[in-house]
């Protein structure tokens, strides 16, 4: 387990680049990819005026974990507060709603950056948002959708209530 002060967001960075082996990084990357592939959809976090603005989210994972994929359209809420500040999180967490979750759950915050997704990308990003949800395909096709990808700088992973480790990203 880190040395954690109580939010990801100020996590010693220090400790945090040397206290982890290799094997331990490797399988914490190892859980991010098992929660990630399992679960289909998140919570994504904007800002909108100074406050936080949550959406329940559709989403894919690129193979190399730098990349999460989802879609809206573009005259929505979180489409605007992420145009004004790309900035934003995805929960994602495989609760079931039943008391053994404050032991057994684990939860990731996904952090970044939001941009569109540039066509020389779109069709393999596209592709991999499909291959995860084939029946989202009318809406992704619809002219006044955008898909967007979070560059995930790093992930927060909370389990077991309390345990929490930060994967940096490259």
């Amino acid at each position: 387990m880190l040395r954690f002060d109580g939010s990801c967001g100020r996590l010693d960075v220090n400790w945090l680049a040397t206290g982890l082996t290799m094997a331990a990084q490797e399988q914490l990357r190892q859980t991010v990819r098992t929660l990630l592939d399992s679960q289909a959809q998140g919570v994504l976090a904007t800002q909108h005026d100074r406050q936080p603005y949550t959406s329940l989210m559709a989403f894919a994972v690129t193979p190399d974990l730098y990349s999460i994929v989802f879609a809206t359209y573009r005259a929505t809420q979180k489409h605007a507060n992420l145009q004004a500040n790309p900035r934003a999180s995805l929960l994602i967490d495989n609760r079931t709603n039943k008391s053994a979750d404050y032991n057994d759950t684990v939860a990731i915050s996904a952090q970044g950056m939001v941009s569109e997704v540039d066509v020389t990308q779109h069709g393999e990003l596209l592709q991999l948002y499909l291959d995860k949800h084939p029946d989202l395909s009318d809406f992704v096709s619809a002219t006044e959708c955008v898909l967007l990808k979070l560059e995930v700088e790093s992930f927060c992973v909370v389990s077991q209530f309390q345990n929490v480790a930060v994967l940096q990203m490259p």
